[in-house]
């Protein structure tokens, strides 16, 4: 579903990403795992068209996006939870998720607001409060079911449940194993080692804009060296 080949990438004439190369297949979980400002949300911002590749090449679908608008992106069928949730601070719960609505695909939506509602019944509850209004946690939450009313083929977060309450935290660990469980192709950062170990079909471990190692949750579990050395976990 997603294929990044030999993705170089930075910021004005510094280079984050030095050659970064793997996939995500359909109904798969993938992680990008590596230490802070190694360049796992620098290749997230590439695959979306935020910022603009150097050299390398991303296809989704069988087609190339290398260097596409990120609404194009969208449009493909890509939906990003962004690091620090960027909810619409002004809009409500229900006009958050309203506004990024759309079936792309054809044939009976699989996210609609009710929908979205029912697996977060936290924004059920809240649906007339201003995203500002909200708990870090419930943000996180809107943001997710904000990407899911876009009814994409892969979802991609940025952070899932960085700096949330654990009761929170578990919430959305739940409603990911559910996605994925329903088939939901997903590419995840997180630093929740053990619950993404339960959650992931394989991981790919960046270190200073490279990839050194990937492998199945199983294989990361029996390697202490890898998560010693590049982890710190």
């Amino acid at each position: 579903m997603l294929e990044v080949e030999s993705l170089v990438a930075g910021y004005g004439g510094s280079r984050v990403l030095h050659g970064i190369s793997f996939a995500v297949g359909a109904g798969e979980v993938v992680t990008l795992l590596g230490r802070n400002g190694m360049g796992k949300t620098t290749t997230v911002r590439a695959i979306m068209g935020l910022v603009t590749p150097i050299a390398g090449r991303i296809a989704f679908a069988g087609a190339e996006i290398t260097g596409l608008p990120p609404y194009r992106i969208a449009q493909r069928g890509v939906g990003l939870v962004p690091e620090g949730r960027q909810v619409f601070p002004t809009l409500t719960v229900e006009e958050n998720l309203v506004a990024t609505a759309a079936n792309r695909a054809g044939g009976a939506p699989r996210w609609t607001l009710p929908q979205v509602l029912a697996l977060f019944p936290r924004l059920a509850e809240r649906r007339r409060n201003l995203g500002a209004r909200l708990s870090g946690g419930e943000q996180q939450m809107l943001a997710i079911g904000r990407a899911l009313m876009t009814n994409p083929r892969l979802l991609i977060l940025d952070e899932a449940t960085e700096g949330l309450a654990p009761i929170i935290r578990a919430e959305i660990w739940a409603v990911l194993a559910r996605l994925r469980a329903e088939g939901q192709a997903i590419l995840l950062i997180d630093k929740n080692l053990a619950a993404i170990l339960r959650l992931a079909d394989r991981h790919v471990v960046i270190e200073k804009g490279q990839v050194v190692w990937t492998g199945t949750s199983e294989a990361l579990s029996a390697a202490p060296e890898v998560r010693d050395t590049y982890l710190h976990v």
